[in-house]
């Protein structure tokens, strides 16, 4: 199992116990899920969703989910379908429902579908393959304003207008179909000071096409007011998110539900230097946690 972020505070704020019942609506690569499992032995049971069909064929091939069978039920799902997955699955309510936003190192490094600026695969960007929509299909058959649109709205890319014409007018001549094909596209789209900054050129771009892609903040939405119709009295909920339109979403919701959620983070909660130290990935972490009342 790998090692999540922000793993002690999830525990610390979910504070699971023996034969409670918890939703990991992210499953991934367990390593959450497991740390909650073994709070909640001997009885208690964990609902793990999980969007990728070749995420759960690896765990079951690699026997990591074997040892707690008995206390993991692991679903196919996008967690958009949160309360009708409880349903089917008989779960009932949860004392606490967890929500890890974040892209996996194994998509980024392991999946060969695009996540990443860094090497050269193709434009794909699902976690799924029940979905139609992929990046390439964005790049090259999208509206240049459309691209724009999901550049600025989802990437918050300051070049959004200059990066989507350079797009439309290489598409023009050849298609788009590789990830540093988009890349040179980008840095030809930019100027040379943008390429010197702390975050590669590319970060935005590609974070607005996977989110478009996925529909991210979409699901998100739809599935926090099932989290909460499904917590019980005193459940717990907790949210890692990994970009500011994520933690934005969340922190509105809580707000907006304080009349049935007692908010237990100030400000969010975010990884210590020795974490980041050893997950540079986990810099952009922040945690939000509530207790509904």
């Amino acid at each position: 199992m790998h090692v999540p972020v922000l793993q002690k505070e999830v525990i610390k704020f979910l504070a699971p116990k023996p034969n409670e019942n918890f939703i990991d609506c992210t499953f991934g690569g367990g390593g959450h899920g497991l740390a909650i499992i073994e709070k909640i032995l001997p009885n208690g049971k964990l609902l793990g969703i999980e969007r990728d069909e070749e995420v759960i064929r690896r765990l079951k091939i690699k026997n990591q989910i074997s040892k707690i069978k008995n206390n993991l039920i692991l679903v196919c799902d996008n967690f958009a379908n949160l309360k009708m997955v409880a349903e089917r699955e008989k779960f009932g309510e949860a004392s606490g429902i967890l929500f890890d936003l974040g892209l996996s190192s194994w998509h980024l490094e392991k999946s060969a579908r695009g996540f990443s600026f860094l090497r050269e695969e193709f434009l794909d960007m699902r976690y799924g393959a029940q979905n139609y929509l992929t990046a390439e299909k964005i790049i090259n058959e999208y509206f240049g304003k459309e691209i724009e649109k999901i550049l600025k709205d989802y990437g918050e890319e300051r070049f959004a207008k200059r990066i989507a014409g350079e797009i439309v007018a290489t598409r023009e001549i050849k298609p788009v179909k590789t990830t540093l094909q988009l890349v040179e596209i980008i840095k030809k789209a930019t100027p040379d000071w943008y390429h010197r900054q702390r975050i590669h050129p590319a970060t935005r771009t590609f974070q607005a096409l996977r989110i478009a892609v996925n529909e991210e903040l979409e699901n998100l939405e739809k599935a926090l007011p099932q989290a909460l119709e499904i917590l019980k009295k005193e459940g717990r909920l907790a949210l890692i998110s990994f970009n500011s339109l994520e933690d934005r979403l969340v922190k509105n919701f809580l707000r907006n539900n304080r009349s049935r959620l007692k908010i237990l983070t100030k400000k969010p909660t975010s990884p210590s230097l020795e974490e980041i130290k050893f997950n540079p990935r986990s810099r952009s972490a922040k945690l939000r946690a509530a207790v509904k009342l």
